[in-house]
């Protein structure tokens, strides 16, 4: 079985810390997430400045989420969540992601999602999911460096809050199969 704690306990890895959303952190949360209006379009939920209260208020009072705010170093940078998940099946989905757009690019997603695979794995999930809008190319590049394998697309699978109907991009990571940034990079040197 997993360990539903575990995924609660704050995180820290390679210069990156994750913690549990609280209300500590709402405003700045929401002024980091106001930075970028326009990307809200492509995401599932509003995390914008007229949505983000319901959006936030809604993933962390469902009791099979873990929401996080992101920092590197002690700048905050962002949020991202353990959705969906299922203590049964030992699966979940990481998604909820959103970087302050000066954090774009710089590896720092890939320092974050290592940091919260590792976790997963270690409370016991087998399978880690990721689910991408088809129209967000940047996130489905970011899968598959990553080494998520896309594994299909979910066909209108979803009405965002916009009313676009959505077809989802599936990739995923098994616990057997995944490699952490640093390990891959032995083997590349190799």
């Amino acid at each position: 079985m997993a360990d539903l704690n575990a995924l609660a306990e704050p995180m820290m890895s390679d210069g990156c810390r994750a913690e549990i959303f609280s209300e500590q952190y709402r405003e700045a949360l929401k002024a980091a997430c106001a930075e970028d209006s326009e990307i809200w379009e492509i995401y599932a939920n509003n995390f914008g400045p007229d949505g983000f209260d319901d959006s936030i208020t809604r993933y962390t009072t469902n009791p099979i989420n873990r929401t996080f705010v992101l920092f590197e170093s002690d700048e905050l940078a962002g949020m991202s969540s353990y959705l969906g998940i299922d203590e049964g099946r030992q699966v979940l989905e990481i998604g909820g992601t959103y970087y302050r757009p000066k954090f774009r690019g710089t590896g720092f997603n890939r320092r974050v999602k290592d940091m919260m695979l590792k976790r997963a794995f270690a409370a016991g999930i087998r399978r880690v999911e990721f689910r991408v809008d088809r129209r967000n190319g940047r996130s489905q590049a970011a899968m598959k460096k990553l080494g998520a394998v896309r594994e299909g697309v979910l066909r209108a699978d979803r009405i965002t809050w916009t009313g676009h109907v959505r077809d989802t991009v599936l990739f995923a990571i098994l616990k057997d199969e995944w490699l952490p940034a640093t390990a891959q990079s032995a083997i590349s040197a190799a």
